[in-house]
């Protein structure tokens, strides 16, 4: 009987560089709020086209589209300059998705910071590059 049931292969195990998989999204971070800077938001690559982003005290904005109109309306309305830094990274087994944990800062013109706070993304590797699918944001300033 044994000679009958066939060997079974296992799958080739995929290595997961978290570390670089932190670069690749720090990356993207960057280059994000470069764009928002500068005011560069038609070519944004961060956003996936059927994202979904979570802002304070709004609806969820659904599509990429909506969310670069939004991000195009808050730019005509300031100046503000935002950074952002990644603190950790979960990444799935296979590498096709990290959720980002992340630190932003926003600064206006005259470089005074005018907040700052907590965020979270969940990336998915989609044509071999990560785009955000889903992210939100709180504010870790008092209220006013």
């Amino acid at each position: 009987m044994y000679s009958c049931n066939a060997k079974q292969e296992k799958p080739a195990e995929v290595v997961v560089d978290k570390e670089q998989i932190k670069r690749d999204i720090q990356a993207k971070e960057d280059e994000f709020a470069a764009n928002y800077n500068a005011g560069i938001l038609k070519n944004i690559g961060y956003y996936a086209d059927d994202a979904t982003t979570f802002y304070q005290n709004r609806a969820p904005l659904v599509g990429r589209d909506a969310i670069v109109e939004f991000l195009r309306s808050d730019l005509m309305n300031n100046s503000n300059k935002i950074t952002f830094k990644t603190k950790e990274v979960f990444v799935s087994n296979d590498g096709k998705q990290v959720v980002e944990i992340g630190y932003f800062t926003v600064v206006d013109s005259s470089n005074t910071t005018i907040n700052t706070g907590n965020y979270m993304s969940l990336f998915e590797k989609r044509d071999d590059k990560y785009v955000c699918v889903r992210d939100m944001s709180a504010s870790d300033m008092p209220l006013q």
